[in-house]
């Protein structure tokens, strides 16, 4: 798959560039994209990426998966919490953050405070299909995942929807999804 966009796109990209004062941070369910379209997203706009989890792997040296069965989710989002404000404070231009990241009041308060906070979604099929693809999340583990998507997509959307920006994705190509971000943070800025 080619990470090249269109003219059109690039130029858009060049133009917002510039009035992007700190970090976008994509917020959202597992499965969205945030990974992905923040790693195209960080490369149009010439800025840094990070993914949240693979940081918090590196800082525990274990896996997501390990660190929840070992002591919980508690703890997993408390040291969450912490590589967020880490990477906010490093500036990185782009940073996926874990699906229930947002959800956490202080991490929510600390990403609207210091960051520009973009809340992707899309609907519950789409996420069963693509969170298929991998093995690697804990809180699917435990029952049919249809089920529990449709749970966490309730019980979440109150504190996503505090995200100034909203995108929904689906299964267009990215492009699309990118020109829909710099299109709202257009209108944002």
């Amino acid at each position: 798959m080619s990470d090249a966009v269109s003219p059109a796109l690039a130029e858009q990209a060049r133009t917002i560039a510039p009035r992007i004062d700190r970090p976008i941070v994509l917020v959202g369910l597992m499965g969205v994209g945030k990974s992905t379209v923040g790693r195209r997203l960080a490369r149009l706009l010439g800025r840094s990426f990070v993914d949240a989890d693979e940081e918090i792997e590196r800082a525990a040296a274990r896996t997501v998966g390990e660190i929840f069965d070992e002591h919980g989710e508690a703890y997993f989002r408390a040291g969450e919490r912490r590589v967020i404000a880490r990477l906010m404070d490093e500036r990185h231009g782009v940073i996926a953050t874990g699906g229930g990241a947002f959800v956490d009041p202080q991490t929510r308060a600390l990403i609207l405070e210091q960051g520009i906070a973009v809340w992707l979604d899309c609907d519950v099929p789409t996420l069963v299909k693509r969170t298929a693809r991998r093995d690697t999340r804990p809180l699917l583990r435990s029952g049919d995942p249809q089920t529990i998507l449709a749970e966490l997509k309730d019980r979440r959307a109150p504190a996503y929807a505090e995200a100034p920006v909203h995108i929904m994705t689906d299964d267009s190509p990215h492009e699309a999804t990118l020109a829909r971000i710099l299109e709202r943070l257009q209108e944002w800025l």
